[in-house]
């Protein structure tokens, strides 16, 4: 597995504060403390991300640059990937009309993009689905957007309770591209990479 050096980059809360459009960029999504920000340190395997045991700490739209080599080399990096931390919507509220009830900068973001290249969409996958869930997943269909549906917390479970997991959601989201994942063990990490590979 190849290995990435992550840079921070910016918190953006306005359209005006986004990176120029570069390399192929990955959007983290997911309910408050679904556990957004450990996965993409999990994915790192660096501490970029705050972690927060506080629901809707993040509010704006952090951006993390990765390159090939450490950004202290010379000549100066360029980035392969970015990576794009999105505040929870638990807080948010969605409602069916999602665009009204994100923050305005969010919906831009997703619907106009242009080097949006795969939505990584976090569910806890020791509590049952959630509508709030499937409102997003519908949203990014209405918008044409290739979406991948990550299993959080996948540690927790048992190996009946993962095939139950999986079930649930596949009952409640349908036939979609959907796999588990665990921040703590590292379960499904190489996997995710993959998909992420993929879809650049």
């Amino acid at each position: 597995m190849m290995t990435f050096y992550p840079k921070f980059l910016t918190s953006a809360t306005a359209e005006a504060h986004f990176p120029k459009p570069g390399p192929p960029e990955i959007a983290f999504l997911g309910r408050s403390n679904v556990g957004k920000s450990s996965l993409i340190n999990a994915l790192l395997d660096e501490k970029q991300a705050r972690v927060s045991s506080t629901p809707g700490r993040t509010r704006a739209i952090n951006f993390f640059a990765l390159a090939s080599a450490p950004w202290s080399e010379k000549p100066a990096q360029q980035p392969q990937l970015f990576f794009a931390d999105l505040p929870g919507y638990g807080y948010a509220k969605i409602s069916k009309s999602i665009s009204a009830e994100w923050p305005k900068f969010i919906d831009p973001y997703i619907r106009e993009r242009p080097t949006l290249s795969l939505c990584v969409c976090l569910v806890d996958s020791t509590i049952p689905p959630k509508a709030s869930d499937a409102q997003l997943f519908e949203f990014l269909q209405s918008v044409g957007r290739t979406y991948l549906i990550v299993g959080t917390k996948a540690d927790r479970l048992s190996g009946n309770g993962r095939a139950k997991s999986l079930a649930a959601l596949r009952e409640a989201f349908g036939d979609v591209n959907l796999l588990l994942c665990s921040a703590k063990t590292g379960a499904g990490i190489r996997e995710l990479w993959a998909a992420i590979r993929e879809s650049i």
